[in-house]
């Protein structure tokens, strides 16, 4: 058995795997991560023979996490996952392909590895990440933008009058400031990633991952796979591939 750690910018996502199958834990939102909280998932799980970690989120977190499985699993393997020039079949577009984010890279090779052809892979995570592969598995290039929260707290953030909200509405032409910031936003995502597509070969796969898949997902005009674990399936990937 191998554990997969997904360090988020806001959550930490996790799961087992035996037998090439991946099984997810219940994951944690990084503000209210301590040590307590992570023995408390891990205790009673069996000893993994490895650990792969994707990490970008806090420095402090990573250390936490380290250090909260070496308690565990005394001399336990963690391989901490970096971005990559080339590898399981993909090669990177970054002139510095370490400064490609490591969810980003994972992504690409889980979708490289499961789908085997040209696609647009977008994250709707805390940013929006937007990154094409094509059919030889050469990566494209990539785009960065807010995520949903992000926009709505900016505007929260840049403005006396919009206050940030969570609350969901119809989405459309709004009577009322909480519902046209709701729709502005998710419109603008919506917009970035129709757009992208608009100037794609018609058989790129649009496959989207990250906590706001499904919803983005649900308004656009073009078919998407919903793919949330794509990053834990990258890290599977590396293990797979790790001598």
């Amino acid at each position: 058995m191998n554990l997969l750690i997904d360090m988020g910018n806001t959550r930490l996502k996790w799961a087992v795997t035996t037998a090439g199958q991946i099984m997810t834990g219940s994951p944690l939102v990084n503000r209210r991560i301590d040590r307590d909280e992570l023995v408390r998932l891990w205790k009673d799980i069996y000893r993994p023979r490895r650990i792969a970690i994707s990490c970008v989120s806090a420095n402090r977190l990573l250390e936490l996490v380290q250090s909260v499985a070496h308690e565990l699993w005394f001399d336990v393997d963690i391989i901490l996952v970096k971005s990559q020039a080339q590898a399981f079949g993909v090669i990177n577009a970054y002139q510095q392909p370490e400064k490609m984010g490591v969810d980003r890279w994972l992504s690409l090779v889980a979708a490289w590895q499961k789908y085997q052809g040209s696609a647009c892979i977008v994250d709707c995570g805390t940013a929006i990440t937007v990154d094409l592969i094509d059919a030889d598995g050469k990566h494209q290039g990539g785009l960065i933008s807010p995520g949903l929260t992000l926009m709505k707290e900016s505007l929260g953030q840049g403005t006396e009058a919009l206050s940030f909200n969570t609350s969901n509405h119809v989405v459309g032409l709004a009577n009322f400031t909480e519902a046209a910031i709701y729709s502005g936003t998710l419109m603008a995502a919506i917009g970035l990633i129709e757009h992208v597509l608009a100037k794609q070969a018609e058989n790129t796969q649009l496959i989207l991952t990250g906590g706001d898949a499904e919803l983005i997902a649900g308004q656009l005009d073009i078919r998407s796979i919903v793919d949330p674990n794509l990053v834990l399936r990258g890290l599977l990937c590396v293990l797979e591939g790790h001598v």
